[in-house]
């Protein structure tokens, strides 16, 4: 199991290494995909401005406080966008040409390999300094013990909301074994992801439930700063550690079936 993991992992930093000259091949497209997604940035932070200009207080939150549930969406969005976005648009084309095939023979997890191929380095930089920088102000103007038990409590929920990020955001692309056009499943996703940019408490109670205990997306940006803000406990503490795991097997049996429904375009 050790060994599995350590291959992995070389295998990842491998990815990411590879991904990077193939990049770097192209500077200029390199430099230019920084320079569109920080001009998306500032159009996400048009909120920022609004929750300040307006004082929006959310459940007793002042706009100090919310700033750090937007630098986490914002910071989350980077990883996203770096570690997923890319491989998950690939999976459509994998199955439609065919090209699983040949992926299927390689000495490596299957799932492993089509999640993790490419890695994008350039274009998530700019939400992963601006969101870390965000959440760093906030926790500060909200006087949040800066101690290794908050820092490193905050990363764990940050690494658990990573997973979390995987298993709803891989979804639509598990469609495409069954259906040829999955792009309403992907932007219906894409919605509820930006719909995720503001304290969860902004919605009705059963909007809440849906969003914490089913389609778990609130507990992607919500659950570490609330944690460090002391204000996750119980059955949501519990939860927040629980749903990853949960999740991440029930997505284990999804690409099992999904492979199940797979018919070689070549056949």
């Amino acid at each position: 199991m050790v060994i599995e993991l350590r291959r992995h992992l070389y295998l990842l930093v491998l990815f990411a290494k590879n991904s990077l000259l193939s990049q770097m091949e192209y500077r200029f497209n390199f430099v230019a995909g920084i320079f569109v997604e920080t001009a998306f940035l500032m159009a996400k932070l048009l909120y920022v401005s609004v929750v300040y200009q307006t004082n929006v207080h959310v459940d007793g939150m002042t706009p100090d406080t919310i700033l750090m549930f937007m630098g986490t969406h914002i910071l989350l969005t980077g990883l996203y966008m770096g570690l997923f976005y890319n491989n998950f648009l690939r999976i459509t084309e994998y199955v439609r040409t065919g090209m699983l095939d040949l992926m299927m023979v390689k000495p490596v997890s299957l799932q492993f390999l089509v999640s993790f191929r490419y890695i994008e380095t350039g274009m998530p930089l700019p939400n992963i300094v601006a969101g870390s920088v965000m959440v760093a102000i906030g926790w500060k103007a909200s006087e949040i013990p800066f101690t290794l038990f908050n820092l490193g409590a905050f990363l764990i929920f940050l690494a658990l909301a990573t997973i979390l990020t995987y298993c709803v955001m891989i979804i639509p692309a598990l469609l495409s074994f069954w259906f040829v056009n999955t792009s309403a499943a992907s932007e219906i996703s894409y919605s509820i992801w930006d719909a995720n940019n503001m304290p969860y408490m902004i919605y009705n109670k059963w909007i809440q439930r849906i969003g914490t205990f089913i389609i778990p997306v609130f507990i992607i940006t919500n659950y570490a700063p609330l944690l460090v803000l002391n204000r996750l406990r119980g059955i949501h503490l519990l939860w927040g550690i629980l749903a990853p795991l949960i999740f991440f097997i029930l997505i284990r049996l999804l690409w099992k079936q999904a492979l199940k429904a797979y018919s070689s375009s070549n056949l």
